[in-house]
């Protein structure tokens, strides 16, 4: 039946009502990084290429922070199916500790030596100076994201989904206001260009868990519950949360630094190319808001269903979400091309960019936009199935090998060796990672090795939907 692949009416109800407003909230996040784009790409192309590549450093902060937030997600959704409430604040314990420290480690390196992080992408001085001092400044946000994510990620899998969106929206903007002010002394501000930028970009994601945290304290949710039951972890407990954690975190890192590698082949060619993959990926971001809204609806509707032991109902919707997503990226990605030509023209505004670093954006968008279908096959099992059934490890073997052992040597033979041109480069990098992770998930997902639960309702299920599966193969 069509249902058993595009959803009945109750899974789209709740697939609605937990999607849509963690959608909006990644669309509102990702104004952030739309926001100071559109703004600084009124200072040139050195400018954006330059804020471009010093934003890669927190990006991959907040990538690490996605992987610590992943992996909370298996205990936090199976841990709300059972109503284990204080299962999820000790897990939410070990996430606030996780990411100060791995946030820590990033600030400290982004203030003692800006310049060198931002060289690592481009070494044009020019552009190493206008990074540098954007990076001294925005670092100081990695800790408020990460906290607001590892806060929201918590809200997000006990089903209390609009409060961060309600946060986002305040945040975003404010942003938006102080952006304009500090970059270009408006509303009495004093006129700083791309160091407002950074210092506009601390103030609003400082606003972000504080908002939280005094609505919680209002609402009265499950953040708000004791403080000894946030550290009420023994090392049983830490060991059973860095072994699903930690691999998600190396996954996303090492993916992380592996697209760094990937980004310094592209700005290496040019920094009109970089400066134009900028603006494609500054509202291919808000496209992808929308994919992550259904793949967090996939790890709570599936979570919740393995910690209650209901396997079947888990791998039913699992199934669902792996067609859904796919088929999402390939309407958004439709729209995408159909509406490049306006898209762009946001960004060159007069003469404020050349014409190559536009075409180079018009070119990309066209073909990721038309590629994001494939991405989409291995990021719905790797974020949403996988994680959700508890296999943390599986998804981390086939990006990493994907990524390392066939994209980045592939491209860098395109680049290095081929000198192919900067669009065919990037072909190179997407589809040599796309293609080979789509059918290695498609075939893990078949087999049902990733169903790994972490209650003990959840194990019993699984051994009675084996169980019957063997019943009826005989």
């Amino acid at each position: 039946m069509l249902s058993n692949y595009l959803g009945d009416k109750p899974f789209w109800r709740v697939t609605g009502r937990l999607a849509l407003p963690i959608a909006i909230q990644n669309v509102l996040t990702s104004s952030f990084q739309l926001v100071d784009t559109l703004m600084v790409s009124q200072l040139g192309d050195v400018t954006l290429s330059a804020v471009g590549m010093a934003a890669q450093w927190g990006w991959l902060s907040n990538l690490l922070g996605f992987g610590l937030c992943s992996g909370m997600s298996v205990f936090v959704a199976q841990y709300w199916g059972v109503k284990d409430f204080k299962g999820i604040r000790r897990v939410l314990g070990m996430g606030i500790l996780t990411a100060l420290l791995l946030t820590a480690i990033f600030l400290s390196v982004a203030l003692a030596a800006p310049a060198f992080v931002v060289s690592l992408f481009n070494r044009d001085p020019s552009v190493v100076d206008v990074g540098a001092q954007y990076l001294s400044i925005v670092c100081f946000s990695y800790p408020a994201v990460t906290l607001t994510n590892v806060l929201a990620t918590v809200l997000r899998n006990t089903e209390r989904v609009k409060l961060p969106m309600y946060v986002s929206a305040v945040t975003t903007v404010v942003n938006a206001v102080v952006d304009y002010g500090l970059i270009f002394g408006a509303f009495g501000f004093p006129a700083l260009g791309v160091r407002g930028a950074a210092l506009a970009t601390c103030i609003s994601a400082w606003m972000g868990p504080a908002l939280i945290l005094l609505f919680s304290a209002f609402e009265k949710n499950l953040l708000m519950g004791k403080l000894r039951e946030l550290v009420a972890f023994n090392l049983r407990q830490l060991g059973e949360f860095c072994r699903r954690a930690l691999p998600v975190v190396c996954n996303e890192g090492l993916w992380a630094i592996g697209t760094l590698v990937l980004n310094m082949i592209y700005s290496n060619q040019g920094y009109v190319y970089y400066a134009g993959m900028t603006i494609f990926r500054t509202f291919s971001e808000l496209a992808f808001s929308f994919y992550v809204g259904l793949g967090n609806a996939c790890v709570i509707m599936v979570g919740k269903s393995i910690g209650q032991g209901k396997i079947q109902r888990g791998v039913q919707d699992a199934r669902r979400f792996s067609v859904l997503v796919p088929l999402a990226g390939l309407l958004i990605g439709g729209i995408t091309i159909l509406f490049r030509h306006p898209l762009i023209s946001l960004f060159a505004m007069g003469d404020n960019l050349s014409a190559v670093t536009i075409e180079t954006a018009l070119a990309v968008t066209i073909f990721c936009s038309a590629e994001v279908m494939f991405r989409n096959v291995s990021y719905a099992q790797v974020v949403g199935v996988f994680r959700s059934g508890g296999d943390t490890l599986h998804g981390m073997v086939y990006d990493l090998s994907c990524l390392w052992l066939v994209s980045i040597p592939l491209t860098l033979l395109a680049a290095q060796v081929f000198h192919l041109p900067f669009l065919f480069v990037v072909m190179t990098a997407y589809l040599g990672e796309d293609i080979p992770k789509a059918i290695l998930c498609l075939r893990h997902f078949k087999s049902l090795r990733w169903l790994m639960p972490v209650t003990e309702e959840g194990r019993t299920g699984l051994a009675e939907y084996r169980k019957r599966l063997m019943e009826g193969s005989s």
